[in-house]
């Protein structure tokens, strides 16, 4: 049998038929004896398996003999069936070699699935780059990367491979600097890496797809990677439109087993060169890639919620890298981690003139607080100010619909200095505080400590607030105060993919924003401080880009077009937009986090599980004299003695360190699955959610 020892004894290599003569162990259950044992393969009769078990300490592969029967269909990246641990299990066959270097009888493979090439080199050379960054196993992450098998599909006769398409007009680049030389270098097949701040108003999805196009002309492929199905369908049109239908597919997790296994083997078989999809598309294997995009890349959709918890734009990163290929992470806004791409001189920065973003943009107002908007008598009805209400009545009497975008319940209240409204954080991890559900000292979130002393960084103030959400704004106030007027709501369980040029309000939550025919006349951007109160690492960069995802929807000024924001103007946040600069707050945000440690500038592990599994583990591992411990501290409700049911540590290292932290953390995993620890620990690296 394949060695299943962690530690085994190496021997000098032996080849494949001789190690088949020694006395076997015993679990080699598959020999048989007499007239009908099963012979090697004559050529190259080890097999290299990747088993699928998700055990750490088993991550790597296991030498099974190939039989004669399967010497032509055991092919290097089919599936196989083996048997492993007295069980049989699936894996993939990874390599074909004439030596083994164990030293016991090797069991057969039990049987070849199929000979179908679903694990092919390229795309396995990403899988261990992708279990490498994350501190994951390489059964995980090709459990991610290849779909289920689908019999039926994979029997139907092979797809047509699509002729390469003409080359499309892509005049549309030049309104942004670098994008004529980005597409220039895109089509020589050259490689390209940038960050592209798309205009206001802009048909980015047939941006995305001319370049799309340019890359399948010269016979090479292209995948793009957008957060939703609404976005997947738009991208797919724009590009079928300049490619042909049968050039491109769109991939997703909502299709169903049989159409997602049919169209995967469409893209690994080489019959299409353009992939469009949401996250599950990221892996697509297609040939000769020569671009990957990824649209909006600081959308939570865009991380995977299985371990180990890749982010799109992180492995496309990877697959550019290995490939050789172009890369484009696109959007309206910027994130920090975009912008550490640009100043660190890996990507350049494709943005479109001032006097075109003068002549595309909407005009920009912002409203103050609450308080403010109290004070006003226009508000009465629906505590809008007058200056929303003048921008709603121009859309509607210019028979334009209005976006009224309002943020989602739910967000978890956080503290903020009472005067200037500064995010209250720890003045020792700078992690944000928290007030302890039984009273008392503010304390933090990331290390526990407390600090009954707090003294606002920004204006000295020791007084706090609560960021408190409570319920917003409904479709009947609006009704009520716009008597006669149709309000339509997109969020939840029910998402409008457009409406009609017509005057109505609709009502929309965060990323549920339908497309308007002829684009909004205005669009009212309401409880600012819900989205930017919220203890998260990534508040201000998060409501800058919801922002921008609305008002990207609105005529330009020129034709009337209104945003109107609720929060007070001297916020960079709000700066950002009303200048729609974000390449500047994405500055700002990289430099604080530089300042106060926090992501993209250094790398962190989040370790969650019971109080007696975290401490475990931070005992057991072995992190590099750069990392810092912050923690643990409790998750959740805390009972009467005051220990609480989960707790979370926080592992910090500088950016450099990160891959010895991912070493780590994939070294502490096979010791505690070697060991068959019981209790569980949920191990993320560069989490999303810090709080």
């Amino acid at each position: 049998m394949s060695r299943s020892d962690p530690d085994p004894l190496w021997e000098l290599p032996r080849t494949a038929q001789a190690a088949s003569r020694a006395k076997a162990g015993p679990g080699a259950k598959s020999r048989r004896s007499g007239k009908g044992k099963r012979q090697p393969a004559e050529v190259d009769p080890v097999a290299r398996v990747l088993v699928d078990v998700p055990l750490a300490h088993l991550d790597r592969t296991f030498d099974y003999q190939v039989p004669r029967e399967f010497a032509d269909s055991a092919v290097p990246g089919c599936r196989v069936r083996v048997r492993f641990a007295g069980k049989l299990v699936d894996g993939y066959l990874l390599e074909r070699a004439s030596t083994t270097e164990y030293t016991r009888a090797l069991a057969f493979l039990e049987r070849v699935v199929s000979a179908e090439k679903v694990l092919p080199d390229a795309l396995l050379r990403v899988c261990q780059a992708v279990a490498r960054r994350y501190g994951g196993t390489l059964a995980d992450v090709v459990r991610l990367a290849v779909p289920p098998r689908h019999a039926k599909a994979e029997a139907e006769p092979p797809r047509e491979p699509a002729s390469p398409p003409p080359r499309p007009d892509v005049d549309g680049w030049d309104r942004y600097v670098h994008g004529a030389a980005f597409v220039s270098a895109v089509r020589k097949g050259r490689q390209a890496r940038a960050v592209w701040q798309a205009l206001p108003g802009e048909d980015w999805p047939r941006r995305l797809a001319e370049l799309a196009t340019a890359v399948a002309a010269t016979g090479r492929g292209a995948v793009l990677v957008v957060p939703d199905h609404r976005d997947v369908a738009r991208l797919h049109a724009a590009c079928a439109d300049l490619a042909g239908d049968d050039a491109v597919v769109a991939l997703s997790a909502g299709l169903g087993p049989a159409e997602r296994y049919r169209r995967w083997l469409a893209v690994v078989r080489g019959a299409v060169r353009i992939v469009v999809g949401t996250r599950a598309a990221m892996f697509a294997p297609v040939a000769d890639p020569g671009l990957y995009v990824v649209w909006d890349d600081g959308d939570d959709l865009h991380v995977d919620q299985h371990a180990p918890y890749p982010q799109v734009r992180d492995v496309l990163m990877l697959r550019a890298h290995t490939d050789a290929a172009s890369v484009l992470v696109a959007g309206h806004a910027r994130t920090a981690e975009a912008q550490l791409l640009v100043e660190t001189g890996w990507a350049h920065a494709i943005t479109p003139s001032r006097d075109e973003l003068r002549a595309r943009a909407p005009r920009v107002t912002p409203t103050g607080e609450d308080f403010d908007v109290a004070r006003d008598e226009a508000a009465r009805a629906a505590r809008l100010p007058a200056v929303a209400f003048e921008a709603a009545r121009g859309s509607l009497s210019a028979g334009a619909p209005v976006l009224v975008q309002v943020p989602r319940r739910g967000y978890v209240p956080g503290l903020a200095c009472a005067r200037c409204r500064t995010p209250a954080r720890c003045r020792r991890c700078a992690g944000p505080l928290l007030l302890p559900g039984g009273g008392g000292a503010p304390r933090c979130r990331w290390c526990g400590v407390s600090d009954a002393a707090y003294r606002c960084p920004a204006c000295a103030s020791q007084r706090l607030r609560a960021v408190v959400v409570g319920a917003l704004r409904t479709a009947e106030e609006l009704g009520r105060a716009f008597p006669g007027v149709a309000v339509r709501t997109s969020g939840g369980g029910e998402v409008l993919a457009a409406v009609p040029a017509r005057p109505a309000l609709v009502v929309a939550t965060p990323g549920a924003e339908p497309v308007a025919e002829g684009a909004y006349g205005a669009a009212l951007l309401l409880d600012g401080w819900a989205l930017l109160g919220r203890q998260d690492l990534r508040a201000a960069e998060e409501t800058l880009r919801r922002w921008m995802a609305a008002a990207t929807l609105v005529r330009p000024a020129r034709d009337g077009g209104r945003v109107v924001v609720g929060a007070e103007a001297g916020i960079p946040v709000v700066q950002a937009l009303v200048r729609w600069d974000p390449g500047w707050h994405a500055g700002l945000e990289l430099a604080e986090r530089a300042e106060l440690g926090f992501p993209p500038q250094v790398r962190m592990a989040s370790v969650e599980g019971t109080p007696d599994a975290v401490a475990d583990l931070l005992d057991e591992i072995a992190l590099p004299p750069s990392a810092e411990v912050l923690g643990p501290v409790p998750l959740g409700e805390i009972d009467e003695e005051g220990r609480a049911e989960r707790e979370r540590a926080l592992l910090r290292v500088p950016r450099e360190h990160g891959r010895a932290l991912a070493e780590a953390v994939h070294a502490v995993r096979a010791v505690r699955d070697a060991r068959k620890a019981t209790e569980p620990v949920r191990i993320q690296l560069d989490p999303l959610a810090l709080v």
